[in-house]
């Protein structure tokens, strides 16, 4: 039975990926808003419900270390997974508003996520902080967007056709949610016989499995054509997954949320670092080409592999965690900084 949730949850993500794609393109013309926008908006909360739905279950059912995970690892995997995989796929895209405005903002909650867990908890005026952070983030987005566009002329105008692309968003909202759900619970039921802590199953098959509507967004998008929306997806689902997957449980949930010391003192660092990364990508040339996307999808290997050594306390994980996060990482940056500034060079 488990084997066959995996397998049906993903079924479910293929097509929801499809509708949801589908449907947010079409209302994106229908607002006179680009693909950026909308993925950074519409499609980037709306993936996001997955990991809203498990942090909540998982903060009301006792296992806050799985909702901090959660978002926090899912984060990550949206960078050095999501769209490593769309970029191999097809070179990815953003727009220089992207590095002005979006990334800014995720890598802003990401380091105001970093302080406000330094107390090991977060409490409902932290999460009251970082839900004001997305709902500004959001309205900001769409007027930007709208003000950019209003006064772009279009070659052609294709069908609108609002109602329809409404009730596709909404179905491939839905069955986003189921799949990943039953890909979750199944994932979890094996991780959890193998002995992992919560941490780490939701830094891991939680986050990948809930990070899975936005790798089918991605994948789906990228085959179509569409070279944006992964990008915008994949930023504004950061700032979604700060703001609305811990902020709303923090705010809402009597306690708030326990926050892992370890998480604090690796993962948060993981994903500030996996931001920069990508807004050093995107600083020349505003796209993400294959080879980047391979060496970002190397840091991900790289990373679950840390995951991996931490869960069985191996004792090779004290050198790793120092030579990733110290080195490896830095080299990365600053070589990623080099070829951008070389391929600036070439092409002016």
């Amino acid at each position: 039975m488990t084997v066959f949730l995996l397998v049906a949850g993903l079924v479910l993500l293929v097509a929801g990926g499809e509708l949801l794609v589908r449907g947010a393109s079409g209302l994106g013309r229908a607002l006179g808003v680009s693909p950026l926008v909308v993925g950074a908006t519409l499609v980037a909360t709306a993936t996001s419900a997955p990991e809203l739905a498990v942090s909540v279950d998982a903060t009301l059912s006792g296992s806050p270390g799985l909702a901090v995970g959660n978002a926090v690892g899912s984060n990550t995997v949206n960078i050095l997974l999501v769209l490593a995989v769309a970029a191999l796929i097809r070179p990815q895209s953003g727009a220089r508003t992207l590095l002005r405005f979006d990334l800014p903002v995720a890598l802003g909650l990401a380091v105001l996520l970093l302080v406000l867990g330094l107390d090991d908890e977060l409490g409902r005026l932290d999460g009251a902080l970082l839900v004001v952070g997305l709902v500004g983030y959001l309205a900001l987005s769409v007027v930007r967007g709208r003000r950019a566009d209003s006064g772009a002329a279009t070659t052609e105008e294709a069908p609108r056709r609002p109602l329809r692309d409404g009730v596709s968003v909404l179905v491939g909202v839905g069955l986003l949610v189921l799949g990943a759900r039953w890909l979750v619970d199944s994932a979890s039921e094996i991780a959890a016989s193998l002995g992992l802590s919560d941490l780490v199953i939701g830094l891991t098959v939680v986050a990948i499995g809930t990070a899975m509507p936005e790798i089918t967004t991605a994948v789906v998008a990228a085959l179509k054509g569409d070279t944006q929306l992964a990008v915008g997806n994949v930023v504004g689902s950061n700032v979604a997954n700060l703001g609305l997957v811990l902020g709303v449980p923090a705010l809402l949930v009597p306690g708030g949320i326990a926050v892992d010391p370890a998480a604090v003192r690796f993962d948060v660092p993981v994903m500030i670092a996996a931001t920069l990364a990508l807004a050093v990508v995107l600083y020349t040339g505003s796209r993400v080409s294959r080879s980047e996307g391979a060496v970002l999808l190397a840091w991900f290997v790289a990373y679950t592999a840390y995951l991996v050594l931490d869960s069985a306390d191996h004792d090779a994980v004290g050198p790793f965690s120092l030579v990733l996060l110290w080195f490896c990482l830095p080299v990365t940056v600053v070589g990623a900084a080099g070829f951008a500034v070389r391929e600036a060079r070439t092409v002016g």
